[in-house]
């Protein structure tokens, strides 16, 4: 505010680790150090979101302190639902009504919580499998905020899971080297960003306006807006960057039909040669994503200086953004024998120019404007 089947890939393919994680697990706090978390929820919670998010859980205490808490209870409520929904059974129907009995009890429509303990059972990652069998504590951790932030959380967990349902009947469950499936417009794809990261945007937005800062009564639906857009923009990166893993897995982010308008189909972007004739329609897409993450540059010039955390953990994604989608301009997104991402080095350096810009009159417009165009 990157996915095998741990933090990463969770993202983007079902959802949870989304956005938050995206965004804060390069915090650029976190490369100083610092004392351990004081309890963010309790301590039952706290250790649960330590083992499930072993690179999200240390960045926690580097974002403002009113807001923590609630990203954090968040962060696993969505875990919960991509864990779900990511499990390996053998029926998608049965997925889709364990995710949809999770969401009525979390937004208190029913008190009564699926059985999860078979699926316990066949989770690979042993912090997942305790998760669900945690899930009741979880969604009672709610009550620890104000009926306001309840509604935030719950708001944006589902339009996270209304995504995960429609994931998993558009394609079904995951499973390597199966059939292939694609989305059939542009606008799905659009809507899909949105489910899975321009609504966290929303949150991350709303969170700070109710707790940290309020811009003048014009500037606030355009900085929800730029809010939106910032979380479409991570997204895209990950679409355009996963195409071979998300094509292992039988799903293909880019619409069919768009791909049929230049003689090619989801199969022909498992050749790597394949880019030639992709490339034009492949560069459309980044272009969006250099879109919106000017719309992210808007936003990020809209916090108040004042507020050096959320700038500083906002600015961090945009820089590795950018340059993420440099890359992929340059290499063959096609070839899943070359993974195009951002060095830690490039990262260490990013922090280093954050800071410094930060302590100069404009410097963080002219270290994100110049960015760019590296």
């Amino acid at each position: 505010m990157n996915y095998t089947r741990g933090d990463l890939r969770k993202s983007k393919k079902a959802t949870s680790g989304f956005i938050l994680e995206n965004l804060h697990s390069c915090n650029p706090f976190r490369v100083i150090g610092g004392s351990s978390i004081s309890v963010l929820i309790n301590e039952e919670i706290d250790k649960l979101l330590e083992t499930t998010s072993r690179s999200f859980y240390p960045t926690l205490k580097y974002l403002p302190k009113k807001i923590r808490g609630q990203i954090g209870l968040l962060y696993l409520l969505a875990r919960i639902a991509d864990t779900i929904a990511d499990s390996k059974t053998g029926e998608t129907e049965v997925l889709i009504d364990l995710i949809t009995k999770y969401n009525d009890v979390a937004q208190g429509n029913s008190k009564q919580l699926p059985e999860f303990s078979e699926l316990s059972k066949i989770q690979e990652n042993p912090a997942e499998a305790k998760l669900l069998l945690n899930v009741q504590p979880v969604v009672d951790a709610l009550e620890v905020y104000s009926k306001e932030d309840q509604q935030r959380m719950l708001e944006c967990l589902d339009i996270i899971i209304a995504g995960q349902v429609l994931d998993l009947q558009r394609f079904g469950i995951a499973k390597d080297g199966g059939t292939i499936s694609s989305l059939d417009t542009e606008d799905e794809l659009d809507d899909y960003t949105f489910r899975v990261a321009g609504c966290v945007g929303v949150f991350w937005t709303k969170m700070s306006l109710a707790h940290m800062f309020k811009p003048t009564n014009k500037k606030e639906d355009f900085f929800m807006e730029q809010g939106i857009r910032f979380g479409k923009a991570l997204q895209m990166i990950n679409i355009m960057r996963d195409i071979p893993e998300d094509l292992r897995f039988g799903r293909c982010y880019v619409p069919s039909p768009s791909l049929e308008k230049i003689g090619l189909t989801p199969e022909s972007l498992l050749e790597k040669d394949s880019i030639q004739t992709f490339r034009p329609l492949y560069d459309s897409y980044l272009d969006i994503t250099d879109a919106h993450l000017d719309a992210a540059i808007e936003y990020i010039l809209m916090i108040p200086g004042i507020q050096f955390r959320s700038r500083a953990a906002c600015m961090l994604p945009v820089l590795v953004g950018q340059r993420t989608v440099s890359l992929l301009r340059e290499g063959n997104p096609l070839d899943s024998e070359r993974v195009i991402k951002v060095t830690r080095d490039e990262m260490k350096s990013y922090f280093k120019k954050i800071l410094k810009a930060m302590l100069v009159p404009g410097g963080v417009k002219r270290l994100l404007v110049k960015n760019k165009s590296l």
